[in-house]
C-alpha cells in the first residue's frame, strides 16, 4: 500500500542528540533523514561509510570536513554532495538556532 508522508514532520522540538530516521531500505540501498540542531561530530571522530553516500541538505546550514581536504564545505538548503565509500568525513557544525534536515542516500 502507498503511504504519503512529509520529510519535515515528526521532528521533536527538543533534540538532545542528532536524529536518524530510516525512510527506505533495500539490499544495497538505504535512504535516511538526518536532523541536526547544533550537533557536530565528536572531536577526532570520522565517518567511514562502507557505501557511497549522496547527501542533500533540505533545510538549514551545515559545515562538512573531508579528511583529505583542508577546506571546510559549507552547505545550505539545496546543496548536495556525493561522498565515495571510505572517504572519511565529519560534520564540523550545524546551525544551533534551527533544524538542519538532511536526506542521505547510501548505495
Amino acid at each position: 500500500m502507498c503511504k504519503i508522508d512529509n520529510i519535515f514532520t515528526g521532528i521533536p522540538e527538543d533534540l538532545p542528540d542528532e536524529r536518524f530516521d530510516e525512510i527506505l531500505k533495500t539490499k544495497g540501498f538505504r535512504i535516511e533523514r538526518i536532523v541536526s540542531k547544533g550537533h557536530a561530530s565528536p572531536d577526532g571522530f570520522w565517518y567511514d561509510e562502507g557505501q557511497t553516500e549522496w547527501v542533500i541538505l533540505l533545510k538549514g546550514h551545515a559545515r562538512l570536513q573531508l579528511e583529505d581536504n583542508d577546506e571546510t564545505i559549507e552547505l545550505t538548503a539545496g546543496n548536495y554532495i556525493n561522498i565515495p565509500a571510505h572517504v572519511k568525513h565529519r560534520v564540523e557544525w550545524t546551525d544551533p538556532d534551527s533544524e538542519t534536515v538532511w536526506l542521505a542516500v547510501h548505495y
